[in-house]
Order: C-alpha cells, then structure tokens, then sequence
C-alpha cells in the first residue's frame, strides 16, 4: 500500500494559516546580489528543492535569501528560518537544531514531511561550511 501524499498540507487550525501565510508570501524569497556562499539542496524523496544564499558582514547574517519549489511545509520552514537568523550571530544560524525548525512550524510534523521540513535546515549548515571553508 502506498501513501498518498498531500503536497498542500500545511497543518491544523490558527498555526496552519501561519504556514500558509509563509507559503504564499514567502520571506527573504530571491536572489541575493554578490552573496558570500550558496547551496543547492533537494530532497529525492518528493521534488522539493531550494537554493540558499548568505550576505555576511562582522560575523552576522546580514541578508539570507532562498529560492526553489516545494510544498508548503518546505517553503515556510524556509521562510520561517530565513526570518529567525538574518541579523544574528553566525555561530546562532550554525547551531540552529532541528527541534528549532519543528518550534517555529508549531505543528505536529508526520515522517513523510520531517525532510519537507529540514531541507532548508540541510541546506543552512553546508552553506555555513562553504562559507567557512569546512569540508
């Protein structure tokens, strides 16, 4: 038996119009002109995908852009993350946990949607390696 897989799902009740808000108007949604690092990341199990660029000035997080498809979970998770470590300490965005991301959704996330979930998660911490020069 095979899953269905609902790519709209965005949770339950008020935290689920907050999913949707960042879905449709996404935060920190581009292009960053003369970004310091980028990284692509896809997740293989359902086609979502984003880019992820960083602007860092004295050690803070002074733009952080992304861009890509995906469902709503993924695409607010994104939003939602760009929007809690730009202005902050590099070392914040690099300890930023998965139990963060899954605090800021404010849902209930199931396992079919915890990579929708972390990919701009994954994303975060490989560019903060490029941007180190870390391997």
């Amino acid at each position: 038996m095979s899953e269905i897989i609902d790519r709209d799902y965005a949770g339950e009740g008020i935290y689920r119009e907050n999913i949707l808000d960042h879905y449709k108007n996404p935060r920190n949604f581009g292009n960053i002109e003369n970004f310091d690092a980028e990284y692509h990341e896809f997740n293989s199990l359902c086609g979502d995908e984003l880019t992820l660029q960083i602007k860092i000035e004295n050690n803070l997080v002074k733009d952080i852009r992304f861009f890509g498809k995906g469902c709503a979970i993924s695409i607010a998770s994104s939003s939602m993350l760009s929007e809690e470590i730009k202005g902050k300490k590099v070392d914040f965005a690099k300890n930023i946990t998965k139990e963060n991301i899954f605090n800021l959704l404010n849902i209930q996330i199931s396992p079919s949607r915890t990579k929708c979930a972390l990919l701009c998660l994954e994303a975060l911490r490989k560019l903060i390696k490029i941007y180190k020069g870390e391997k």
